[in-house]
C-alpha cells in the first residue's frame, strides 16, 4: 500500500511563493524517483519537477530557475518549493513516485496564482 500525504497549496498572489510538501508512505523510498506533475482545468496533467534517487533534478522549462524540487529521505517527503509564481502555475499538483516501473500518484492539492 502506498499513501501520500499532500499539503503547502492555496491561493497566492503572483509573485509569491509556496512549498509543496508530500509525505510517502510504503517501502522504497530511497530508490524512488519522485515528481511533481500538474493540471490545469481543461488541460493534460504536466510534468513539473522530478528528482532520481540519487538527487538529479529535472524541471519544465516553464518553472526553471523558480521552482526547486528536494527531497528528505529520513523524511520519506518530497518537497516542491514554488517561487515568482504565475497565475499560469494554477493548477491541481500531483505527488508523483515512481519505481519498478509503476507509477503512484497522490491525491492532488490546489494551487491557485490569482490577484
Amino acid at each position: 500500500q502506498v499513501q501520500f500525504v499532500e499539503s503547502g497549496g492555496g491561493l497566492v498572489q503572483p509573485g509569491g511563493s509556496l512549498r509543496l510538501s508530500c509525505a510517502v508512505s510504503g517501502t522504497a523510498f530511497n530508490i524512488a524517483a519522485m515528481g511533481w506533475y500538474r493540471q490545469a482545468p481543461g488541460k493534460q496533467r504536466e510534468l513539473v519537477a522530478r528528482i532520481s534517487s540519487g538527487g538529479s533534478t529535472n524541471y519544465a522549462d516553464s518553472v526553471k530557475g523558480r521552482f526547486t524540487i528536494s527531497r528528505d529521505n529520513s523524511k520519506n517527503t518530497v518537497y516542491l518549493q514554488m517561487n515568482s509564481l504565475k497565475v499560469e502555475d494554477t493548477a491541481v499538483y500531483y505527488c508523483n513516485k515512481w519505481v519498478w516501473n509503476n507509477d503512484y500518484w497522490g491525491q492532488g492539492i490546489q494551487v491557485t496564482v490569482s490577484s
